[in-house]
């Protein structure tokens, strides 16, 4: 149960792409921030999914990801070319397949291999294609299966892509957007898999040409768009906001109890990302690396990681109880909102100056800076713990 969304540069407030994402999975589930540098693979070699394994590439890109420690793909991430991407559970009338590639496995991939929204989304379509999807989606439960739908952005553009088992459709994100638990493409969508419609009159979803409506054809209900429902507020702080929408204001919006973006629970919002896909300079990308937005401080990070605070990439075999996610996932912090708040605020601060200094700064200076206040911030949350 997750919420992304995203906020093109004609709806922020200074016309660069915003994209944010809630991950809520059980609430005991950690996940890590993880670092995956470019590394160049053997002609032959396979890379060893969550649950299945298909040829590597010549060459991998590097990634930041937050990652469940258990799997091999990500919730959500970006790599050095500034494409992001989040994934959502969707349920669909097609089937639930015990392996295959998982919708994370899926997003990391396209992260991996992809320089740009587009060819990140193409890669993605390409592997469900050929592969399928499926498999347990929780370590705890590996009955827990679902497809899948993703919010893919680069700084010049976004997409929406949801999936039926092999089938898919994708939308071109024109202003803002944002993603939940449901499909939402409306119509026939701006890209799809080819044959989709007669798959859809062939099952019985759909009458014929004229009455697909991939949402409702595919899942017979039509999405909600009411406040009180996650995606629906979603939609309607995006909408409300246009033309002002900042990183900050894009935490917040994750920060959101009256609609439950922010979860707490038996499910809970294990993990929280916003990215300022800043072009022709760096993008800054924010990550809790901590459960629930509401009791997390987002920490910057930009590429060359370097130094920042990263762990290797899972999988893991078990639960490290000195990951900082263990020692934060407590409500012991519920106590010292303010002083969090604080703390986030004053590494907004430092990231703006320094954002401020950056044609004087050689990019060096620059680097060596982020990384600075990137240990800091996670230095400061720690303080409180």
């Amino acid at each position: 149960m997750c919420d992304t969304l995203v906020a093109l540069g004609n709806s922020t407030k200074d016309g660069n792409v915003i994209f944010g994402k809630n991950s809520d999975r059980p609430s005991n589930e950690v996940q890590l921030i993880t670092y995956a540098p470019s590394t160049k693979h053997s002609m032959g070699e396979e890379v060893k999914c969550t649950y299945i394994s298909i040829p590597q590439v010549s060459e991998t890109i590097a990634v930041l990801l937050s990652q469940p420690w258990w799997m091999w793909g990500a919730e959500m991430g970006t790599n050095k070319y500034d494409v992001v991407i989040g994934n959502e559970a969707v349920y669909t009338y097609e089937r639930l397949r015990n392996t295959g590639l998982l919708g994370m496995d899926l997003l990391r991939l396209g992260l991996e291999r992809g320089k740009n929204a587009k060819e990140a989304l193409d890669i993605i379509t390409n592997l469900l294609e050929e592969f399928g999807q499926g498999g347990g989606c929780s370590y705890d439960d590996p009955s827990w299966m679902y497809h899948n739908s993703f919010l893919i952005a680069d700084p010049e553009e976004a997409y929406v892509l949801e999936t039926a088992d092999e089938w898919w459709i994708a939308e071109n994100v024109k202003n803002v957007r944002s993603i939940s638990n449901e499909l939402s493409i409306r119509g026939k969508g701006d890209i799809r898999r080819r044959g989709i419609i007669q798959h859809a009159i062939e099952k019985g979803y759909s009458k014929d040409d004229d009455d697909f409506d991939f949402a409702i054809t595919f899942c017979g209900s039509t999405p909600s768009i009411v406040q009180y429902s996650r995606g629906g507020k979603a939609t309607y702080l995006l909408n409300n906001s246009k033309g002002k929408i900042t990183s900050k204001m894009m935490m917040e919006f994750l920060r959101d109890h009256q609609a439950g973006i922010c979860m707490h629970g038996g499910f809970e919002s294990t993990g929280s990302q916003v990215s300022h896909l800043r072009k022709e300079k760096k993008s800054i990308h924010w990550f809790t690396g901590t459960t629930l937005p509401c009791l997390s401080t987002y920490k910057p990070y930009t590429f060359p990681i370097g130094k920042k605070k990263s762990y290797k990439p899972g999988p893991y075999i078990k639960v490290n109880s000195d990951w900082v996610w263990c020692k934060n996932a407590s409500n012991k912090l519920f106590s010292k909102k303010n002083e969090l708040i604080n703390i986030e605020n004053e590494i907004i601060l430092k990231v703006n100056e320094l954002v401020a200094q950056e044609g004087k700064l050689s990019v060096e200076d620059f680097d060596n800076e982020m990384e600075l206040i990137n240990l800091k911030a996670w230095e400061k949350s720690l303080e409180l713990l």
